[in-house]
């Protein structure tokens, strides 16, 4: 059974999200395309992302939670990974839009967003020699710059704010994968490459990593689900 705790976590990750996407007051499941195309464009870079830093030896996988089917070195379970949690994410997101008004005002966001990026550039300065912090914070700092002043998407802090609410998700899912309540982790890290604080077992680039992952989910799935109402 040890090898399909990967793939456990994957099915468990989605499926309460996907039946109750059929709900008559949710209907998320009218969606499911612009999802689709929003998830299958962030995943492509995520994933050529994943294979360049398994190659790097920047983290590795246990064979023992995995079925042992692998495209590219990466297990399919991984890959599959990258639709899963967006999937529970943009649910969670789309729902509570849904019924809560959780807009920020104009100048608290403009300065969650400035000491964001700040903040965020200032790590990965700080981390350089340690390439998971480095690449994960800079392409978080870039990521929320491009989308708030460049592509003016005002809705960075209810995004964040939603995030949030998911730690809990995150912390469990994330958390097994990581080596919480197992004999050794699914995912394992080589400790030069990443800072070593750790929220559980979990690295805090992994949270940095999943933030920046949801918020270009976000982006383009509002895109496509727009574009099928005109």
């Amino acid at each position: 059974m040890q090898q399909y705790t990967y793939l456990l976590i994957d099915f468990c990750t989605v499926i309460i999200c996907f039946i109750f996407s059929f709900h008559p007051k949710i209907k998320f499941n009218r969606h499911f395309t612009a999802f689709l195309k929003a998830s299958c464009i962030v995943a492509s870079v995520f994933i050529v992302w994943d294979i360049w830093f398994t190659q790097k030896g920047v983290w590795w996988f246990n064979d023992t939670y995995l079925l042992g089917i692998r495209i590219y070195n990466l297990p399919v379970e991984e890959i599959l990974f990258f639709f899963c949690i967006p999937f529970s994410c943009i649910f969670t997101y789309f729902c509570i839009d849904k019924f809560f008004t959780l807009d920020w005002n104009p100048l608290p966001e403009k300065a969650f967003v400035c000491l964001s990026i700040i903040s965020s550039l200032f790590i990965a300065f700080y981390s350089h020699d340690k390439i998971y912090t480095l690449v994960t914070f800079a392409s978080t700092a870039v990521s929320i710059f491009i989308l708030y002043f460049v592509l003016k998407s005002r809705w960075i802090g209810k995004a964040s704010l939603i995030y949030l609410f998911l730690m809990p998700g995150f912390f469990a899912v994330n958390g097994i994968l990581t080596g919480t309540g197992l004999e050794s982790p699914v995912v394992n890290y080589n400790p030069q490459d990443f800072l070593g604080i750790r929220m559980l077992t979990i690295p805090i680039e992994d949270t940095v990593y999943g933030y920046e992952m949801i918020l270009w989910n976000i982006f383009l799935f509002q895109k496509f689900k727009n574009n099928e109402q005109d």
